[in-house]
């Protein structure tokens, strides 16, 4: 499984650097498994490949102000990105200075003392602090964006879904940045049926593989959870035939860490945990009839998952066929629907 053939050149003008408005108007490159074409459409004009009962899998988490500022005894400046919490004090961060080493005092900007409580490797580092930094997001911290995107963004609601809830990502799951009441609203009068599973999104997910062979990728957990409510929801639309189709790759992620839980009868099992799923191209999916994503960097785990579900090539081909039509990439970009 050679990282290589996950490659592919974008010039950087195709890179989205802010979002459409509204967020229903971005354009929609559909591709049917089961034939060549592709279609151009508008995530307005979705419902147009829809049928009733089928069931939405949306991904409610949302992103927390993770970017942080503190000093160091001497007066230096360090920049922390909170990327997963360990426990009520102890978050992993990826953590920008010079000799961060363990027991270094720091004091958050507008927040509480800490200190380096490990080294991980490279810029990770677990930090301790005094008091739970929840507290002192809002006040202290920034809402990171991607580092492709070098525009600022005036309104840090529009890298948040409208149905985001449960905080705990460091990145919006952000197939779902497209949706907005008035189209939930048009697509649930059709009979499309939405339901909420979380997972907190970490950085790992949209890091590139640099390992030469992709199985080695050392994937990072992230903490998901399908509630039983929601695992009757998905498992009573398998059992009547009905479509389940996963918005973005993290209810995909989600959806199949469940679905290796279920018993005989099930499609998925109701699950709360950490998730390590590593989907590559041979995976046999066991939950997801369909997929709603954007357009994902090259060498990424998103590329090689959704070239798992429709094909290496025939992804490839689409993201070139994209660029000829002008399709806008990345988080803020349009949106592909594959069935």
């Amino acid at each position: 499984m050679r990282t290589a053939d996950f490659d592919y050149h974008l010039p950087v003008e195709y890179i989205a650097q802010t979002p459409i408005e509204p967020r229903h108007a971005a354009r929609l490159l559909v591709m049917r498994r089961s034939c060549e074409e592709l279609e151009h459409s508008t995530f307005w004009e979705i419902g147009k490949y829809l049928l009733p009962g089928d069931v939405l899998v949306i991904n409610q988490t949302r992103v927390i102000p993770a970017r942080l500022y503190a000093r160091k005894d001497s007066g230096g400046r360090v920049e922390l990105l909170l990327l997963r919490r360990i426990n009520e004090h102890t978050w992993e961060a990826l953590v920008g200075g010079k000799r961060l080493t363990v027991g270094k005092q720091l004091r958050i900007e507008d927040g509480p003392e800490a200190k380096i409580a490990a080294v991980l490797g490279g810029s990770r580092r677990l930090v301790t602090f005094c008091e739970p930094i929840e507290l002192y997001l809002q006040q202290a911290g920034k809402t990171p964006l991607p580092p492709y995107i070098h525009t600022h963004l005036a309104d840090s609601q529009r890298y948040q879904t409208v149905y985001a809830s449960c905080p705990g990502s460091v990145a919006a799951p952000t197939a779902g940045l497209h949706f907005t009441p008035e189209l939930m609203q048009r697509l649930e009068a059709q009979g499309v049926e939405f339901v909420r599973v979380t997972l907190h999104v970490g950085l790992d997910t949209f890091a590139p593989v640099v390992e030469e062979d992709a199985q080695n990728h050392p994937i990072h957990s992230e903490w998901c959870e399908v509630t039983p409510q929601a695992a009757e929801q998905i498992n009573a639309a398998r059992r009547g035939g009905r479509r389940i189709m996963a918005v973005g790759t993290t209810s995909v992620r989600t959806l199949e860490t469940a679905a290796q839980h279920a018993t005989p009868g099930q499609t998925v099992a109701a699950f709360c945990g950490e998730t390590r799923l590593f989907i590559l191209p041979g995976y046999v999916f066991r939950a997801v009839d369909g997929m709603i994503t954007n357009f994902h960097l090259p060498r990424s785990t998103l590329l090689m998952m959704v070239s798992a579900f429709a094909g290496r090539e025939r992804i490839l081909n689409a993201y070139h066929y994209a660029m000829q039509a002008g399709y806008r990439f990345y988080s803020f970009g349009d949106a592909m629907l594959i069935l």
